[in-house]
Parts: C-alpha cells; structure tokens; sequence
C-alpha cells in the first residue's frame, strides 16, 4: 500500500518565525495551531533536553488537526550514553512520560546519536532489543538518525533492517548520507536551506525532494523535515515541499 507524505520542521516555537512564518499579531499560544494548519508534521524537539506531563502531549494533540503527525526527538539520556545496551531505565522513562496521549498524532520517534558515538555491533544491537513496539496501546516507529561514518556498514543496515528501524537519511554539513530502506517508512531531515533563498532551496533541490518523497511513499509513509540551516527558511522550505508533493 502506497502511505502518505508528511512535511514539516523541527518545533514550533522560534522567535525570528515571527512576522515571517507567523503573524506579528500571533499570540505565543496559537503558534502550534497556526503551524499545523500550514505543515503536516512537527518533529518535537524539545523531547531531546526534557520530559512532558501528560497534560503537554494532551494539549499538542487537541491543537492539531486529525491528519497531523508528530515525530518525537528522543531523550539525550537515551543515545548519548557510553553504553547503549544499558539504557533500559532511561528509554522507558521517555516512552511512558505522555507519548501515548498523542493517539494518532504520534509519528516515528528519532534516536539521534552524536558524531561522536561509533558504530559498535553488539552494543547497538543490544540498544535496537530495548526499543518497545507499542505503549499505551499505541504503535511506535523508530528511526536511528546516526552521524558517525562508521555506520556507514552493511552490519548497520542489516541490524537496522532487523528490528524493523528506519535509517534517517541526511542531508546536511559533516553528517553521513544514508539511503537504506530498512523499515516500512522513511524519515528524512534536510538541513542545508539558505538564508537567501525565500524557498531555503532552489527549485530544482524541491523537486528532486519531491520526486524522493514520491518514491519513498511507493513503499510507506514519508517523513520529511526541514531542520537547521537558515532555520528562518525552513517552513518555507516545507510549505514549498508541501505544494510539490500534493
């Protein structure tokens, strides 16, 4: 089955958006609204420094249209760790602190590791057996965003392959550029927009996102986000994206 196509950025709250993404008059608290009516995904950021009452993720999803989807930046107390294998305690606490609340909303969760973090087989295979399949009832995706070019290894790939984890695919400054399909949908984070650029990009760099997203949704839901860069670009980036993919 064909899946769908979601578009977005990385949060929501950023101030130099304001007067050029969101309108001058905007109150702080319709920022999440009125970027969810322009996009079709948000990857929460704020996960990766913090926890969230079950009354946050409650909210975030009573601010968002059905159709909307969220991605969940994991805990850094998860992935930047020496020992991977051993973070049981901490990926549960990020897992069981509201995502679950999120319902439908709740798109793929992205275990981000640093540069500094090398590829090390028995040690990620034992992180990829502690990864829950569901909570509260709720599926959960995951997607292993990796920046060391040591992942760069058909053990990686067949490990990723294995418990069923996309592979984020990269496109940025110093990260590893990854096109492995290893799951049943694909997560991808575009972080080179520039600041002279209305659009973050030129043309022929949205259409050539476009026809990968297209490609990827041939084969299961595509997630898509305009992270970093010229941050004042990205949602431009996404809603020029958005209109390409339709």
């Amino acid at each position: 089955m064909p899946g769908k196509i979601r578009v977005g950025i990385g949060g929501w709250t950023y101030e130099p958006w304001r007067g050029v993404f969101y309108p001058d008059k905007l109150t702080q608290k319709k920022e999440l609204s009125y970027a969810a009516e322009k996009l079709t995904s948000i990857e929460i950021n704020g996960t990766y420094y913090s926890t969230f009452k079950p009354d946050s993720w409650i909210r975030w999803r009573e601010e968002t249209p059905k159709g909307f989807v969220f991605a969940v930046k994991a805990s850094r107390y998860c992935t930047n760790r020496r020992v991977l294998s051993e973070g049981g305690e901490s990926i549960d606490r990020f897992i069981t602190q509201g995502l679950s609340e999120l319902g439908d909303r709740l798109g793929p969760i992205n275990w981000q590791f640093m540069a500094t973090k090398k590829f090390d087989p028995k040690d990620f295979e034992g992180f990829l057996k502690l990864l829950p399949k569901e909570v509260g009832g709720v599926r959960l995706r995951h997607a292993l965003e990796v920046r060391s070019p040591t992942f760069q290894t058909v053990q990686f790939y067949d490990l990723a392959a294995k418990y069923k984890a996309a592979i984020v695919y990269a496109e940025g400054d110093d990260v590893p550029t990854i096109a492995e399909d290893t799951a049943g949908f694909k997560y991808a984070r575009l972080m080179g927009t520039k600041d002279d650029i209305d659009t973050g990009y030129p043309k022929k760099d949205l259409d050539r996102f476009a026809k990968m997203s297209k490609d990827w949704a041939k084969k299961g839901d595509a997630f898509v986000y305009f992270i970093s860069g010229a941050k004042v670009r990205d949602p431009a980036a996404a809603m020029a994206l958005i209109e390409k993919v339709k």
